[in-house]
């Protein structure tokens, strides 16, 4: 059950507003168990942790209240950290309600005194209420996973628009949605596309979702993935990690796309490639990962073998069609198993959808390693540095500095033990002048 500041005396040190809670967490005595996940953690982060280090010492973010929309895990808490470090007045609340661990939101609270609004498997009027909170803070730089705290803002809060200096914007989804809004002259607000940044998509979206997403199915069903057909919706970054993933686990792929260059790519890595019509009567297991709505629908359904398994890597859950799932079984079983649900259809076959449709690495697993969040929240954390530093961003989607992406890939490969060459002055020289022929 929710549980708000006034119901506490022992509260931490947080700034108290008018109608608003202080946290809003599902219970602070999980704090100790959630203390010891987040410095695991941060053994494995060790770009972030310099970073706090050196935020630590010169405070960039002083008098910044920032405003995170996130994934309230871990590697997360990490990042939370650093940013207070920093200066800045922190807080934050859940970009998915799966993907939320309730001893981590409990720890950022007591251990560290972060506002934390976000409850595992909260609704969503408490989701919404919780996206208020963090806006009703009125912060100066906000960050977000999917758009949703940007979105919000443009709404029901456009009249502070003008008081946010910059956006991170964390995922695929958030991007997409952000440019739609630029491209419309909606946009308000400068938004870093983080999403974009090498250092994230190159590793997060591809290894980091195609460990995570494999570890979510295996997780939820224990099924062998050696002999399986796995049809992989998208082959973008994530897609390609997953696709990658399973294969490297024994699995027969197929990639299904709509992009003729990204599919002539799949072939070439050597993956099936079909129409998901052709390739929803052969799968073992689908999973979507492409930032668009209705990937799986009810044509694909009446063509699945029974038993299949039906999982979504993009970040909303709108890339299986759910609500006619729900709206047209003859049968649905909750929570066979932790994660799954069971719905017979009118052809009597069975299909096993796997997190409610949500992001299947969070709400049957436990999300990216915390290695490869290292870089992406590294990034993060030097990008809101980047924009207090500029007077004054231009209104659009911009791209992550590349002295930015430099710093995260140099840390994170002396961290790694990795040594690389550096160029002479004469071949900088002759990279640099266009005298020099064969």
């Amino acid at each position: 059950m929710a549980t708000t500041a006034s119901k506490r005396k022992a509260a931490p040190k947080a700034r108290a507003i008018a109608n608003i809670p202080e946290y809003d967490v599902h219970d602070l005595g999980l704090a100790g168990a959630g203390h010891r996940r987040i410095e695991w953690a941060d053994r494995q982060m060790p770009v972030l942790r310099r970073i706090r280090e050196r935020f630590s010492r010169e405070q960039p973010l002083k008098g910044e209240r920032l405003g995170a929309c996130l994934h309230i895990t871990c590697e997360t808490a990490n990042l939370l950290r650093a940013l207070k470090a920093g200066g800045a007045d922190v807080f934050a609340c859940a970009s998915n309600p799966l993907s939320t661990q309730d001893d981590v939101a409990a720890a950022l609270v007591k251990e560290y005194a972060i506002p934390i609004y976000a409850i595992h498997d909260e609704n969503r009027d408490t989701y919404y209420s919780h996206l208020r909170a963090v806006l009703e803070r009125r912060p100066t730089i906000t960050m977000d996973d999917g758009a949703d705290l940007v979105s919000l803002l443009h709404t029901e809060y456009k009249d502070r628009a003008e008081e946010v200096r910059a956006s991170m914007e964390e995922t695929t989804t958030g991007v997409i949605r952000l440019r739609a809004m630029e491209k419309d002259h909606a946009l308000k607000i400068p938004v870093v596309a983080v999403n974009d940044a090498q250092t994230k998509h190159l590793f997060d979206n591809r290894y980091g979702t195609g460990q995570s997403t494999l570890d979510g199915i295996i997780r939820a069903t224990g099924i062998l993935i050696a002999g399986s057909v796995v049809v992989v919706g998208g082959y973008g970054y994530c897609g390609r990690g997953i696709a990658l993933r399973a294969r490297g686990l024994g699995a027969d792929v197929i990639v299904t796309e709509v992009d003729p260059i990204r599919a002539l790519e799949a072939a070439m890595d050597g993956f099936r490639v079909m129409k998901m019509n052709d390739a929803a009567k052969v799968g073992d297991v689908f999973v979507t990962a492409t930032g668009d709505k209705h990937v799986l629908t009810s044509q694909h359904f009446a063509l699945m073998k029974d038993g299949a398994f039906l999982a979504n890597s993009g970040h909303f859950d709108v890339e299986i069609d759910v609500a006619y799932l729900n709206d047209s079984s003859k049968k649905i079983d909750r929570n066979i198993t932790d994660g799954v649900d069971a719905y017979r259809l009118s052809n009597d076959r069975t299909l096993y959808l796997l997190g409610q449709g949500r992001l299947v690495n969070l709400a049957c697993a436990e999300g990216h390693p915390a290695q490869v969040m290292d870089m992406s929240f590294a990034t993060q954390a030097l990008a809101s540095e980047w924009v207090t530093k500029e007077e004054q961003l231009p209104v659009k989607v911009h791209e992550v500095p590349i002295a930015i992406e430099e710093e995260v890939a140099g840390v994170k490969l002396a961290a790694m033990g990795i040594k690389i060459d550096t160029l002479t002055a004469e071949q900088r020289h002759y990279l640099s002048s266009w005298e020099s022929g064969t």
